[in-house]
């Protein structure tokens, strides 16, 4: 199993990153909202991550809002030469905490320099355009504008977000796709509905990514596992002496070599234990169990 990955790999500037990195979200308040309740620990589980080899951090200045870039830059700024700060554009939060898009292209260059600013960079190494309200904005003229922004300098490479199949082959079309980010997990691969939208499983697009050497960094979830899908990750979780979600970490990671999982959590204790399912190995008796 490869404990790296390299994203746009092609390119005259590809990043090598580690095979298993953290997603920022959790480290907000409730629903996505405002200060973390432990901010001293917040600010921990970041230069924990760090010290402990994550070389691949994803946020956005949604979260919070600016919650999460502002944390990366107090707790890491100056950043190590060898980390990618992944961030996302296309989406905003109202005052009343709903998700909602923004996603013209006044709307992604705004929210570029956004991120510009509250992290502390000259450029971006890696932006997803996470796709809401689709069909409102065109996907050409939000992936343009990304483009456009990437000759400028602002962005080294642009991904895309929440896409179904069909955009993700549109979107390869237009342009250079670095890597897609989608929700996936041992229980939940393909789309979803929550209450925000839908949510595009990364089963439906990571052979597309396999063919085309695109990472696939699946954001992902237990809540939605089925019983009998629970009493088997529990199982394999038993003979390996792990927690459940040890093993769907080690199982995304045993899936394909095209995976690069972000577990978050507001945890040191969590990140730690996160941590540690890389070097769990499952054998392929576990993997044909697991289905």
């Amino acid at each position: 199993m490869s404990t790296t990955i390299t994203i746009a790999q092609h390119s005259t500037h590809p990043l090598t990153v580690n095979r298993l990195g953290y997603g920022t979200m959790r480290l907000t308040g409730p629903e996505i909202w405002g200060e973390p309740a432990n901010r001293p620990e917040a600010l921990q589980i970041l230069r924990t991550a760090v010290e402990s080899g994550v070389t691949f951090i994803d946020t956005a200045d949604y979260y919070g809002e600016d919650v999460t870039n502002r944390l990366i830059r107090e707790a890491l700024h100056p950043y190590p030469s060898n980390l990618v700060i992944c961030t996302k554009v296309g989406a905003t939060r109202r005052p009343d905490k709903s998700w909602v898009p923004y996603n013209t292209p006044e709307n992604l260059r705004a929210s570029i320099d956004n991120n510009l600013r509250t992290l502390q960079q000259e450029q971006i190494q890696l932006v997803h355009l996470r796709l809401m309200g689709h069909g409102a904005v065109p996907l050409d003229e939000q992936l343009g504008a990304m483009f456009e922004m990437q000759r400028e300098g602002k962005i080294l490479h642009v991904g895309l977000s929440n896409v179904t199949r069909e955009e993700l082959e549109t979107g390869l079309q237009l342009g250079p796709i670095a890597t897609v980010e989608n929700m996936y997990s041992y229980a939940q691969r393909t789309t979803v509905k929550l209450a925000h939208g839908t949510n595009p499983g990364g089963e439906e697009v990571l052979d597309l990514c396999e063919q085309h050497g695109i990472p696939l960094i699946p954001f992902f979830s237990l809540l939605h596992a089925l019983p009998k899908e629970l009493d088997k990750i529990a199982e394999i979780a038993r003979r390996h002496e792990a927690t459940p979600a040890q093993i769907n970490i080690a199982w995304l990671l045993h899936k394909s070599a095209w995976l690069l999982p972000i577990p978050g959590t507001s945890s040191l204790a969590h990140l730690r234990e996160n941590l540690q399912a890389a070097a769990i190995r499952l054998s392929a008796e576990d993997m044909a169990y697991l289905g």
